[in-house]
């Protein structure tokens, strides 16, 4: 088993990033990368976009392309369970899969933690760019790969190559280096002053 864990959070609606994944174009760049599974953690509104697609494209249908498809509500004790159903587990023949996010910096710290490769997808119906800027930042760092409702299907490939050099988290940091750690980031973009 490989899986991809895709979650748009809780409070905002997502349905572009959610219209991109229940997509044949995405289900085939699963495809080629040897996932089997796709879970996704569709939030406020999502339900029926998720349903429809699964009725539209039922288990064995050619849309699918062999990707098992489970849909889920927010779970109010977190996903963590759900992300680690996309680590490698050697025991329960399950290979290191990924995890597609929403860019909210608690479900970004959470997958990091789990050295999981993550594409973060920034929302862009929400009023500022603080998202753009957090995704950004820590591809800029080699923490995950930031992309856009557009290139989702595209980012499948970047984080399988992700996988073979990722950092870690948290970041092994030496004394002389000028680059902020995300810790200085997310307090620069919350306004939270030395």
């Amino acid at each position: 088993m490989k899986l991809c864990f895709v979650t748009v959070g809780a409070t905002a609606s997502f349905e572009s990033l959610l219209q991109s994944v229940f997509n044949e174009t995405f289900l085939s760049a699963l495809k080629q990368h040897g996932y089997t599974h796709l879970l996704v953690q569709y939030g406020k509104d999502g339900q029926a976009i998720c349903e429809n697609f699964t009725k539209k494209n039922p288990e064995g249908s050619v849309a699918r392309h062999g990707i098992g498809i489970t849909g889920l509500d927010f779970n109010q004790a977190g996903l963590g369970a759900e992300m680690r159903l996309a680590q490698a587990n050697a025991e329960l023949d399950q290979e290191g899969g990924m995890i597609i996010s929403h860019a909210g910096s608690g479900t970004i710290l959470e997958a990091m933690r789990l050295g999981i490769p993550l594409v973060v997808v920034p929302n862009p119906s929400l009023k500022d760019n603080h998202q753009k800027e957090l995704a950004n930042e820590l591809q800029k760092q080699g923490y995950v790969i930031a992309s856009n409702v557009n290139e989702v299907s595209e980012a499948v490939s970047e984080a399988e190559a992700l996988r073979s050099h990722m950092l870690r988290w948290p970041p092994v940091r030496g004394r002389n280096q000028r680059q902020p750690t995300l810790e200085q980031v997310m307090s620069d973009e919350l306004g939270f002053v030395d």
